[in-house]
């Protein structure tokens, strides 16, 4: 077998992304995507630390939040869409720290799956 020469890795270059922010009232999770969808970085409050409760307050999605915008702003991404899902506290703070980082927010966008006639109910109790 010969020996092959490694090939260095390219940083990827990129000036918009889209964040899918993901908020339940347990924890907060953010996936960041170039407009395609294919995923280029992540983070939730549990990968930071955070654990039981703590990671579905509003600060605990700000920190989520100011850690992925210090790597976008390596990767060069400065505009972003941002898509909204789920009830959680976080959903707010996110954007906030966003912007608190400079980014310019193009869309703002909320993708909560809503039930149009929902689940069968229980059947009625009888005591």
């Amino acid at each position: 077998m010969a020996f092959q020469k490694k090939i260095k890795k390219t940083k990827r270059q990129l000036t918009a992304a889209v964040a899918h922010v993901k908020s339940s009232f347990n924890n907060t999770m953010v996936t960041i995507t170039n407009p395609e969808g294919d995923v280029v970085l992540s983070c939730s409050a549990g990968k930071l630390g955070f654990k039981g409760s703590r990671k579905g307050t509003p600060f605990a999605a700000s920190q989520v939040a100011s850690t992925l915008s210090k790597d976008m702003q390596l990767m060069g991404i400065k505009t972003l869409e941002i898509n909204l899902q789920g009830p959680g506290s976080g959903r707010d703070s996110v954007v906030r720290a966003f912007q608190g980082s400079g980014m310019h927010i193009s869309v703002l966008r909320d993708v909560t799956p809503l039930p149009h006639n929902g689940v069968r109910p229980a059947k009625k109790r009888r005591v």
